[in-house]
């Protein structure tokens, strides 16, 4: 395979890599405003990308330690859907990185809980 083919498979592979990123971060913010509705369906495209429903009816978000819980939810589920394919590939894992920060602070912004917002604000301070 000559440099050029090797360079353009690298840059498809990453190109692929940041699609399959920016439709994770999509489906988990989607799942978390479902979930928060008590009703939840499969898009036509979950199959392709993966996505996790981060349930939290068990969860009293008025309190402190309910909306930690489900922070902590939130973080895990981010963490599994924006994975870096290949963590010696400092764009995938960039990529990676900020996709778990988008889908964070989108998960948290579709909530509607000020106790959750201030838990989210509280562990960007500490970061």
């Amino acid at each position: 395979m000559s440099k050029k083919e090797t360079a353009m498979t690298s840059a498809t592979l990453n190109l692929a890599a940041r699609v399959r990123t920016a439709t994770a971060f999509a489906l988990l913010a989607a799942c978390v405003s479902v979930a928060a509705s008590g009703a939840a369906h499969a898009g036509a495209n979950s199959a392709e990308a993966p996505a996790l429903k981060v349930r939290y009816n068990d969860l009293d978000l008025a309190t402190e330690h309910g909306s930690l819980a489900l922070y902590g939810r939130i973080v895990a589920a981010a963490a599994q859907v924006c994975a870096a394919d290949d963590i010696r590939d400092l764009g995938a894992v960039a990529a990676a990185r900020a996709c778990r920060q988008q889908a964070i602070a989108r998960a948290v912004r579709e909530v509607h809980s000020a106790r959750l917002a201030a838990v989210y604000a509280a562990q960007l301070r500490q970061s």
